[in-house]
């Protein structure tokens, strides 16, 4: 079963998509693995990888969504996490109606600095203290395994993680990915990993 998000006019070249891998699970220790995953053709890796000048709009644009995010009626009493890595906005957390789904995408949306939203948001409750500050201590064992493997380096992939799930993020080769996976898998706690990974050629 696959899911395709459409990247919009801008993100011309690139292929967004989401595809369960169920067959992943016999071989990575019961989690599943989820992709939202990007090819990007004729990128140079030593030139392209986030510039300086990206890094801060990112983190602009975190901030800006964010922002517009906690001053929104609409989204008042949710829980909506906001992380943007070379314009790719991925939006976590819980609401409680689709519309608030919905609505946070648009939101996100609105500044031009935005190629394209990946919206995970959930529609449930809020979580608890303890379950954020779980959320938190695997996030750093991840990490820290990211940091161990050889094969990935260690300001190359942002980790978030909501409820168990890891989030991973980046742009990467597919034999980053593939370390980046293994480092997640080797995490206690964890439910399942997805990709929101650029790939590059």
């Amino acid at each position: 079963m696959k899911w395709f998000v459409n990247p919009g006019p801008r993100l011309k070249g690139i292929s967004l998509s989401l595809l369960i891998l169920f067959g992943a699970e016999a071989l990575t220790a019961c989690v599943p693995v989820l992709v939202v995953g990007a090819t990007v053709t004729a990128v140079n890796v030593a030139t392209d990888r986030r510039t300086v000048g990206r890094n801060l709009d990112d983190n602009s644009l975190e901030l800006n969504i964010r922002a517009e995010v906690l001053q929104d009626g609409t989204l008042k009493g949710t829980n909506v996490s906001v992380t943007a890595i070379n314009g790719i906005v991925l939006l976590t957390g819980e609401v409680s109606t689709d519309a608030q789904r919905t609505h946070a995408t648009k939101l996100a949306k609105q500044d031009s600095r935005t190629l394209t939203v990946v919206n995970e948001l959930q529609l449930a409750g809020k979580t608890s203290i303890t379950s954020r500050a779980n959320d938190s201590f695997i996030t750093g064992q991840v990490k820290t395994e990211l940091i161990r493997s050889k094969e990935v380096g260690a300001n190359v992939i942002k980790v978030v993680t909501e409820g168990g799930k890891v989030y991973l993020l980046g742009l990467v080769t597919r034999a980053e990915a593939d370390a980046a996976v293994a480092a997640a898998q080797s995490v206690g706690g964890v439910t399942h990993i997805v990709k929101v990974f650029e790939y590059i050629k």
